[in-house]
């Protein structure tokens, strides 16, 4: 049964009835129905605006307004399920956990918060705007870990073998930069919808090898989770790598186009957009201990951070009740019971405020009270050290490879189920209906 459309003709008669008080002008009007929500006219033009003017910045050609508007919205669409599955559980970006983000930001940029926002206002920004657009990206990026990590499982086997590889090349990598284009098929396609889109992307590929710009066929071909990004995927190893992508650049070298290659989804091109080699380094690894509060109807994040303040206040006089404190109050089921110690690890395993606090202290240092996704936390390093890659960070590095792996693939199942489960509808303007 579809959803009811009072609330579109509902906001639609507001509009008209204020607009008709004022000036004639051209009127916003509902673009796209997705569920209960909807996407205005307005939000696909400011999209579609932001592309143009970062492809302008980057000497970048787009394709015509036709295919980008396609793929504006397709990524609208995609952006409004996720945000509707994080509402519908109840996760919620507060905006104790956005200063942290943007003060880590603010840090690994190297100037303060308000030097960050004159630059952000200097561009043409507006702050409040930055700060929307980052507690969205923050909730995606939590909605996706959410949803996919569950769906991961990786066995010790995949981590036996993928160790032994890693052995074999002694830890010596190389990342590929992959441009992808896929042309999509229908679920359970007919053999006509299978021949056209076969012919599709031989006609893409033909135009591809005849010089045709890579990104901007991406825009106005691809099917792919990064067609908007001209079709670019960040440098990946060929552990990280979607299976299929790793199953057909072996032995490939920069520009090489590859393809089609059929699969479930449809008919991917492949391009190796760049190649770099990774250097065998030694490890540095730190150990550190923390306290983890978690804020709840009872805890609000205010008094979290309030304790976690007295703590390190209390701590920076005597650490020695730091096992006490964390085995009484900690939330971390991992390491409450053993005082908060955390022990030796590759500090880039935490999540990235963790991380980034651990580089800004001294051995014996307490940090101030930060906010991750977990909750609130304060840490104290310990020690740091230089170590050899040793069996047991071969085995960990192989399964956060499987993990990433596998996680890219299971997100996009996971959008393409939620997106089939949907009720989409698009609305043309008037002036293209019949």
């Amino acid at each position: 049964m579809k959803p009811s459309k009072k609330l579109i003709f509902a906001l639609l008669a507001l509009v008209v009835s204020q607009a008709s008080l004022a000036a004639p002008e051209q009127l916003d009007r509902v673009a796209l129905q997705i569920n209960e929500g909807i996407v205005l006219e307005s939000e696909i033009t400011n999209l579609i605006a932001t592309v143009k003017a970062n492809a302008q910045a980057a000497g970048q050609s787009l394709p015509s307004d036709t295919a980008l508007r396609t793929q504006v919205i397709d990524r609208l669409i995609m952006t409004r399920l996720q945000l509707q599955m994080a509402d519908r559980i109840g996760l919620h970006i507060g905006d104790l956990q956005l200063d942290q983000t943007i003060a880590n930001i603010a840090k690994e940029q190297k100037m303060t918060v308000a030097q960050m926002q004159q630059k952000i206002e200097a561009e043409g920004q507006s702050f409040s705007q930055y700060r929307e657009q980052l507690r969205e990206e923050v909730t995606l990026g939590e909605i996706q870990r959410i949803q996919v990590q569950r769906r991961i499982q990786v066995s010790p086997q995949e981590i036996a073998s993928l160790v032994k590889l890693i052995e074999e090349q002694g830890l010596k990598d190389v990342e590929f930069q992959i441009g992808h284009i896929l042309i999509d098929v229908p679920s359970n396609p007919s053999g006509e919808q299978l021949d056209a889109a076969s012919k599709r992307a031989n006609i893409v590929l033909k135009r591809l090898k005849e010089g045709e710009d890579f990104r901007r066929t991406a825009i106005a071909s691809s099917s792919g989770p990064k067609a908007l990004e001209g079709g670019i995927w960040d440098y990946m190893n060929i552990n990280e790598m979607p299976t299929l992508f790793a199953e057909v650049i072996r032995g490939s070298k920069k520009g090489d186009i590859i393809g089609p290659i059929k699969s479930g989804s449809g008919f991917h091109i492949i391009k190796i957009m760049d190649a770099r080699g990774l250097e065998t380094k030694e490890l540095d690894e730190v150990r550190a201990r923390h306290i983890l509060l978690k804020p709840s109807p009872i805890l609000s994040e205010d008094r979290a951070k309030a304790m976690l303040e007295q703590f390190a206040k209390q701590l920076r006089a005597d650490d020695s009740k730091f096992a006490e404190l964390a085995h009484q109050y900690s939330e971390d089921p991992g390491s409450s019971a053993k005082g908060g110690e955390l022990g030796w690890a590759d500090p880039n395993i935490y999540v990235p405020e963790f991380t980034q606090e651990l580089k800004g202290l001294q051995p014996g240092e307490i940090s101030e009270p930060f906010r991750t996704t977990h909750g609130w936390h304060i840490v104290q390093l310990e020690e740091r050290r230089k170590t050899d890659a040793t069996a047991q960070f071969n085995s960990n590095r192989a399964h956060q490879l499987i993990f990433r792996r596998k996680f890219n693939e299971e997100l996009q199942s996971w959008l393409d189920e939620m997106r089939s489960e949907a009720y989409i509808e698009i609305f043309e303007p008037i002036s293209k209906r019949g």
